[in-house]
This record gives C-alpha cells, sequence and structure tokens, in this order.
C-alpha cells in the first residue's frame, strides 16, 4: 500500500509492504494501549485518542524518524497510519510544533470516471 508523506511542502511516496500490516499486529496494539492510557498532543493531553488523533501522533513519530533517518520507525508508523484509518492516502505532516494540525488525507471511495453518465 502507498502512504504519501508530505512534510514542509514535499511529497514522497512511500510504498508500505502489505505483510507488514499483518507482521507488526503486536507492535500496533502495544502502541493502542500506550495510546489508550492518554497522550500529550502537543499542548493538549488527549484522555482517549480517537483514530486520526492516533494517526496524528504517529505522524509525530514519522517526523522524528525522517530526522533521525530511522526507516524503520517510518515503515512501521506508515502501516500504523494505513491500518488505523482505512482508505488513507497521505498525511501531510504539520512541522511548526502543533501535532492538532497535522492533515490526513483520505482517498475517494467511490471514484467514477468524467463525463456523462449513461443510463
Amino acid at each position: 500500500m502507498k502512504l504519501n508523506i508530505i512534510v514542509d511542502g514535499r511529497s514522497n511516496g512511500f510504498e508500505v509492504p502489505d505483510y507488514l500490516l499483518e507482521d507488526a499486529v503486536d507492535f500496533f496494539e502495544k502502541l493502542d494501549k500506550d495510546m489508550d492510557r492518554g497522550w500529550q498532543m502537543s499542548r493538549d493531553w488527549v484522555d482517549s485518542p480517537n483514530p486520526e488523533q492516533r494517526c496524528q501522533i504517529a505522524a509525530d513519530k514519522i517526523l522524528t524518524a525522517i530526522e533521525n533517518d530511522n526507516e524503520k520507525l517510518l515503515m512501521l508508523m506508515a502501516a500504523y497510519i494505513l491500518r488505523t484509518m482505512p482508505g488513507v492516502t497521505g498525511i501531510n505532516i504539520d512541522i511548526t510544533g502543533d501535532m492538532n494540525e497535522t492533515e490526513i488525507i483520505m482517498g475517494h471511495q467511490d471514484s467514477r470516471p468524467l463525463g456523462p453518465i449513461l443510463g
């Protein structure tokens, strides 16, 4: 599966192997358990992050992975995002220090070709 990661206006498509979404289930479950206890999201404490917030947290970890050249963490977090929010096509990571501003980009569920509807 592909996840488009946008950082500071630069876009990179990352191909996440399908097997990683299954092979890393234990890691994802541990991450979810950690988040279930609440999370500091920039200035705000969130008692129970919803799926979008969980993806924003994972995106923040992607930013750290990019800064530290940690491809393994980047791939795990990208896989977590793809697994947590089915239909996600990209993530625009906020670099101003407010992870709440990170945008989750969803694909269109029903795409039709442009043109007249025949029927």
